[in-house]
């Protein structure tokens, strides 16, 4: 069994023309490849909620800050089209960049507000090619659904925000971050690491729920955020780019926790930069 594979936009929407004549829902799970079990979890979800499933595999040039990062990029689909298989999805679609991209191509989408600050403030331009990239997809395969995991939880309220902004038809649907055994959560990035960085990578995700649960409980948000931060670093990560409280609907800053709230971090662990987060609701004292 091998899943089908698509590389022009010309096709994919003979397929998904016919999936429609036929009354099926579409669902659409956006990745750049180098599959893992994050990512085959949200095909697995993908499937339980539609009759058919376009996984998509684009590495996409213009959310890169560095050429040499892009140029580094592991180009993997004959191996992701086969962890894809086994489950059922219905199609690989893997434009090239000139089919993504054409001659010519003038149009960038920006989304403000929630792309700014965090990720956002040491990715420049990252988002604008998230949203644009994401956008074009989104059309392109005529979605009902799109799925996203939580990691990347910037980045799932920018799509969120710009499909609604955009008024594109399509349900957002989030997925719960996938974590390894001792709670460091799933990335292509993890395989950067080596024996020594991941015997301690473990420790962001613990610093991160510690410091969620003592928020949650009242204490005061800077000194703690402050504790957090040195814990972080005494671990043996060498720099954190951000630890913030930010509302979990707009991303706005928060020094309070009187709402609904995720907690972020970015952190360095010799050359791999981790991402992760967590949610965050006040504990009733009643």
């Amino acid at each position: 069994m091998s899943v089908p594979i698509v590389r022009s936009v010309a096709r994919l929407r003979q397929i998904v023309a016919a999936w429609r004549r036929e009354g099926e829902g579409i669902a659409v799970v956006p990745t750049m490849g180098v599959l893992h079990e994050g990512h085959l979890s949200l095909v697995r979800a993908a499937l339980e909620k539609a009759d058919r499933v376009i996984v998509t595999l684009f590495v996409n040039p213009k959310q890169f800050n560095s050429q040499a990062d892009l140029a580094a990029y592991p180009s993997t689909e004959d191996e992701d089209a086969a962890k894809l298989a086994p489950l059922g999805a219905h199609l690989l679609y893997a434009p090239d960049a000139e089919e993504m991209y054409p001659a010519a191509f003038a149009t960038t989408v920006s989304v403000s507000g929630v792309s700014e600050g965090l990720c956002g403030a040491f990715r420049p331009g990252h988002f604008d090619g998230v949203a644009t990239v994401v956008a074009k997809l989104f059309l392109q395969t005529s979605a009902d659904f799109g799925f996203f995991g939580e990691k990347d939880f910037q980045q799932l309220q920018l799509v969120r925000r710009m499909a609604r902004d955009l008024d594109i038809p399509i349900t957002i649907v989030p997925c719960p971050t996938v974590r390894e055994a001792d709670g460091l959560a799933l990335s292509s990035r993890n395989v950067r690491l080596s024996p020594a960085e991941r015997a301690v990578a473990h420790k962001l995700p613990s610093v991160l729920l510690e410091t969620a649960e003592r928020l949650a409980r009242g204490s005061p948000v800077l000194p703690t955020l402050a504790e957090a931060r040195a814990a972080i670093l005494a671990a043996g990560y060498r720099d954190i780019e951000y630890l913030e409280l930010r509302d979990e609907a707009d991303l706005r800053p928060m020094t309070s926790l009187d709402r609904p709230a995720r907690l972020l971090v970015a952190a360095w662990l010799g050359g791999t930069r981790l991402i992760d987060n967590v949610r965050i609701s006040r504990v009733s004292t009643d």
